[in-house]
């Protein structure tokens, strides 16, 4: 039986077999606010002196320089850590007073309040028997792949460090997860910051309780400490750990990077030795609250792991926060190396069991003759337009149908016409196979063999029934894809040039607990099981190596150093998985925990071909106590397509690859160490030759370390071409059918002439727009109807023969700000995520809600390009909207 099996099926099922559909400009919700609180922002200061207290409104402080700035505000939080933070959310009603509290002494920095939505795992469901089918019959496999085993072998099982869990909570009372609450348990502390009702945009009810409702948490505390001895087999990786459970979602809904930076700061006043986040949302900047608090943590001395993501499928530079903190620990994931499929038996013709990737057995009764939709099995738009008439009643039968063009649903519905229930769904010969997801029947998918055979029995008249057995029909099979980057992790780097993921852990197919109300053991995919599994690993290396501040503010460079960097396939001679997915690859714990040669830094960072940073220095440290001749070497990663040929867009999932290698010289290429001692190399790096930069090609690899006894590597990432080059607006009308940016107009029609507004009773237009990729700023302006402006986005603009764009944002002619937004990240490409499209709502004021007379406008909207000049007008790129006029004496 050959077929391709991945455990990331859910992903593959949902776009391998759909083609992007325009999304209709009437779904747009001007009301929403996106990924931003709206006019609440945190406030940084230098020092706990320049904030002193609410109350302190006199004195030099932020609150009485606000006050006599004129500034309108309501302080919600105040920080007060050295070193981490010292500041204060606060509601600011005027964006335009950003700028005034700007200039007060003492404050560092103005960062807006950003929604992080909720933990959505790729696949999750509960199981009750340890029986079921679904269940690997090696639940510790993860710890195989990564060394646990041996470590725990050896009785090193993270007993005295303390881990905080940020998440939804954990279900103390789980009888794997100690049965109580408090000291003496195994979950010894934490803190409710939201409440059960709290869902991102409401006020968050506090208290001292963690417990969990949405179930993602316990899922999370599970992997790295359920105790042994449970009916599953289940064994967390640090289980000797004490937790402290820090809630910061309630039952649904989001939170927001404010309640974030919250718990991490409890978490370390509190004295956890590592916080680890299964969360995020799409950001692709270093510089977001969340990452900035995360990376300053790990920098005095902890160790923070964050989820990198499940938006594997969007493709190329499409990094999380706040796992993209510059020295956060941020997490990929790597499917587990088993799979279970179940069986259908074959009757009235000799033939195997036939192999179906199902979480569950199909529940079907008895033995169902089967029908076949097409005779062919070279069609592969199989059952994509309407069965014949003469189609039989297909009610009592199990319906074959090949893959291909058209979506499972649409195959399934026109069957269905027919009263078709239940299908096996045969895959094309270059296909993968994947698990089948359609809404109102029972479906699975089987190899291509498995197909042709079934159809060409039908094809002779051969009277064939199938049998699901409900019970025993499960096979385990290793999985083709097992040891791989899943489908779903996130792909990297930041815009800036970071280095996200920056490891890999199992994350594919977990089984662990879930709250008892729930079922108490459920398995789920997603970077947010990687993310645990990477915190109980370091768990296990502080418990080996000391714990300690230098440990911990090693554990990146431990776990890249150690790593196995992940293949891009199981072909043989496959060339490594881009680091820009896999990181450094996937964690080895006792190699980590053990070895006596260190290295560092464990990641080089090139920037891109404009801003090339070519030369590095590694050190390579021999704590043994014999003498180590090590060898180095240069061994590639592919190369990441992640542009589109042709497009502005960013190469969706799976990225291409090219087998383009840097060049690498390492001076010298072999260097013995003597105990106790350090000993530097130099490596030069320089992009790959021949590659199309218009793609934006993402290079890495790694440079091999070896010793007789251990064997050990840095892995470097760069870009070859320039960001700045990157073209940020999208100009097409492949998203809504209309060409971008656009002005709509409350009707939800396209505004393409001149119109006039009154800005009473929602009578007012909104501005879409599209970012194909990151922008340090995004400006709207107004501007005179007749401006001079030359906009980049047009050949001809209006007026564009009166102006020269010259070299200073200075000689624009604005009247005044309409918004302001900092480091924004590309939106989605595919329509099925929620990161499509921004809007902005013109509702007759200027940022500092100031009114707009009236008159004739257009709205002038900017976006600065990656590494751009923000004083520079040619590092823009601009739009201009058709004339826009304020009419507010009208009636209409």
């Amino acid at each position: 039986m050959k077929f391709s099996l991945t455990s990331s099926w859910v992903v593959a099922a949902l776009f391998a077999t759909s083609s992007f559909a325009a999304v209709p400009l009437s779904s747009i919700n001007t009301a929403d606010t996106g990924r931003y609180v709206p006019n609440e922002y945190i406030v940084e200061m230098a020092s706990i002196s320049g904030l002193a207290g609410k109350r302190a409104y006199t004195g030099r402080t932020l609150y009485y320089h606000m006050h006599k700035r004129g500034v309108q505000f309501d302080v919600k939080t105040e920080y007060d850590t050295p070193d981490i933070l010292v500041g204060a959310s606060m509601k600011i009603e005027s964006p335009d007073d950003i700028a005034k509290v700007a200039g007060i002494p003492g404050v560092q920095a103005i960062r807006p309040i950003i929604l992080i939505p909720g933990p959505k795992p790729i696949e999750s469901f509960s199981v009750s028997d340890p029986n079921d089918s679904r269940l690997s019959p090696s639940p510790m496999s993860t710890h195989t792949m990564t060394g646990v085993d041996k470590l725990h072998a050896q009785g090193i099982l993270g007993e005295g460090i303390k881990i905080g869990i940020i998440d939804s909570g954990i279900d103390y009372k789980h009888p794997s997860l100690g049965g109580g609450f408090g000291e003496g348990f195994k979950v010894s502390g934490g803190w409710d910051f939201v409440g059960d009702r709290f869902t991102g945009s409401n006020t968050p009810v506090p208290d001292n309780d963690p417990m969990d409702c949405g179930g993602h948490g316990t899922h999370v505390a599970g992997i790295i400490a359920a105790d042994p001895g449970n009916e599953f087999g289940v064994v967390g990786n640090a289980y000797k750990a004490s937790i402290s459970g820090y809630r910061v979602f309630g039952c649904g809904g989001s939170t927001t990077d404010e309640i974030i930076a919250q718990s991490l700061i409890r978490g370390y006043n509190e004295g956890m030795d590592i916080l680890t986040l299964s969360l995020g949302g799409v950001d692709g900047w270093t510089i977001g609250t969340g990452s900035v608090v995360a990376s300053r943590i790990a920098e005095q001395g902890r160790v923070v792991t964050i989820a990198a993501g499940n938006d594997g499928s969007d493709g190329a530079w499409y990094t999380s926060s706040p796992g993209n903190g510059i020295s956060a620990i941020s997490i990929g994931s790597v499917d587990n190396i088993v799979v279970s499929v179940q069986n259908v038996n074959v009757k009235g013709v000799e033939h195997a069991p036939i192999a179906y990737l199902q979480l569950l057995p199909l529940n079907v009764t008895g033995e169902l003759p089967i029908y076949v939709t097409n005779n062919d099995t070279t069609v592969k738009d199989d059952a994509c337009n309407p069965l014949p008439a003469t189609t039989p009643d297909l009610s009592g039968h199990i319906v074959v149908i090949h893959r291909g063009t058209c979506t499972f649903q649409i195959k399934a519905d026109n069957a269905a016409k027919f009263g078709a229930k239940n299908f096996l769904i045969y895959n094309s010969d270059d296909g993968e196979l994947t698990g089948v997801s359609i809404d109102g029947y029972q479906a699975a998918m089987i190899s291509a063999d498995d197909g042709k055979f079934l159809v060409g029995q039908f094809a002779a008249g051969v009277e064939v029934k199938l049998e699901f057995p409900q019970n025993g029909s499960a096979a385990t099979i290793d999985s083709p894809h097992g040891g791989l980057t899943s489908a779903f992790s996130s792909y990297g780097p930041t815009y800036d040039m970071f280095f996200k993921p920056a490891v890999s852990a199992p994350g594919g197919n977990i089984l662990s607990t879930i709250p008892t109300a729930q079922g108490s053991w459920g398995i789920k995919s997603g970077t947010s099981m990687a993310t645990p599994f990477a915190a109980g690993a370091a768990a296990l290396v502080l418990q080996a190596r000391g714990k300690g501040k230098d440990v911990s503010r090693e554990m990146r460079d431990l776990f890249q150093t150690t790593a196995i960097p992940v293949a891009s396939s199981k072909e043989e001679g496959s060339i490594a998985n881009t680091v820009s997915q896999q990181g450094a690859g996937l964690v080895q714990v006792d190699r980590a925990s053990q070895y006596k040669t260190l290295v560092s830094p464990g990641q080089l960072l090139l920037n891109d071909t404009a801003n090339l940073d070519s030369l590095h220095t590694i050190t390579i440290r021999n704590t043994g106590s014999e003498s180590a001749l090590y060898q180095l070497s240069h061994v590639a990663a592919g190369t990441a397509q992640s542009l589109k040929a042709d497009s502005k867009w960013a190469s969706l999932g799976p990225v291409e690859l090219v087998d383009a290698p840097a060049g690498v010289t390492i001076i010298p290429s072999s260097v013995t160490v003597s105990p106790g001692s350090s000993r530097r190399v130099i490596v030069r790096i320089t992009p790959p030759r021949g590659v199309d930069e218009s793609r934006l090609p993402v290079y890495s690899g790694f440079i091999n370390i070896a010793s007789k006894t251990e064997s050990l590597r840095v892995t470097y990432l760069g870009a070859a071409g320039s960001l700045k080059k990157k073209a940020i607006l999208d100009n097409t009308d492949a998203y809504f059918e209309q060409k971008l940016p656009l002005v709509l107009t409350p009707g939800g029609e396209v505004q393409s002439e001149p119109k006039s507004y009154t800005m009473k009773d929602l009578d007012s237009p909104s501005l879409v727009y599209r970012l194909t990729f990151g922008s340090p700023a995004i400006k709207v302006d107004l501007v005179q109807k007749d401006a001079s402006i030359k906009p980049t986005l047009t050949k001809r603009g209006w007026f564009s023969w009166l102006f020269d764009w010259g070299s200073d944002v200075d000689d624009l002619p604005i009247i005044g700000p309409l918004q302001e937004l900092g480091y924004v990240p590309r939106n989605s490409e595919a329509p099925v995520t929620d990161n499509g499209f921004n809007v902005f709502n013109f509702i007759g004021v200027f940022a500092n809600k100031t009114r707009i007379e009236d008159g004739e406008y257009r709205i002038l909207l900017r976006a600065l390009k990656v590494t751009g000049n923000p004083k520079k007008l040619g590092d823009y790129e601009s739009w201009l909207s058709p004339v826009i006029s304020i009419n507010s004496t009208s009636s209409s």
